[in-house]
């Protein structure tokens, strides 16, 4: 349990604002299903990530772990971040600041202040570094997958440095730069690993929450 928020937490937090906020606006794929626009969820409003928060999302979490527990459970955005953070912190830049989170639509997105030196500099970036400077907030939005039983991946479909959006193509190889560690069999190449609870089977993210499902099996 505490793997599962703690990779996608500090990866989705630290990278998230960095490197997601900063590779990461091309939306996420998880879990991801199609609405009509008259269905879209409204978007949830910016909050800090918390030590209280972390809390709330490890609590919320542990609920799915009882056998005669619930079978599903919300967490916010910010909440779940927070919980994460410290995992996903290890694979992102470690110059995050202000990060904050959101829901919006059916996607997590992360927003950050982050020094570009950490995804490899404004050159990386090509003709765009030269609008850049050292410091910039970056934003990235994306969705939660469960790969496999224990592992899930954060794929990072839309990113923005100030007002930016990057190129989809570019994603994977600035995550190239900050990630950390040997990268797990049948990861998608926009995605970061996250060790989860064996006993979570579904995410859903949308209505300005994340909805997390204990497995069936």
């Amino acid at each position: 349990m505490g793997c599962f928020f703690r990779t996608i937490g500090c990866v989705v937090v630290l990278m998230i604002g960095a490197v997601v906020a900063w590779v990461f606006r091309d939306r996420i794929p998880y879990l991801h299903r199609e609405t009509p626009p008259s269905a879209v969820a409204p978007a949830s409003a910016w909050e800090p990530l918390t030590p209280e928060g972390a809390a709330r999302a490890k609590s919320a979490v542990a609920t799915l772990s009882a056998k005669r527990g619930p079978v599903f459970t919300n967490v916010k955005g910010a909440d779940l971040a927070a919980y994460v953070f410290q995992e996903l912190s290890k694979q992102l830049p470690p110059s995050s600041q202000n990060t904050e989170a959101a829901i919006i639509g059916d996607q997590l997105c992360v927003r950050s202040s982050v020094k570009l030196a950490d995804l490899g500099g404004a050159g990386a970036l090509g003709p765009l570094g030269a609008m850049l400077g050292d410091r910039e907030p970056v934003q990235f939005c994306g969705a939660l997958e469960l790969l496999r039983p224990g592992l899930a991946e954060y794929h990072v479909k839309e990113l923005t440095i100030r007002e930016l959006s990057l190129p989809s193509a570019i994603i994977p190889k600035l995550l190239r730069k900050i990630e950390r560690g040997t990268r797990p069999a049948g990861l998608a190449d926009d995605a970061l690993p996250l060790k989860v609870p064996p006993y979570i089977g579904d995410v859903r993210i949308g209505r300005g929450k994340i909805t997390l499902y204990k497995t069936t099996s």
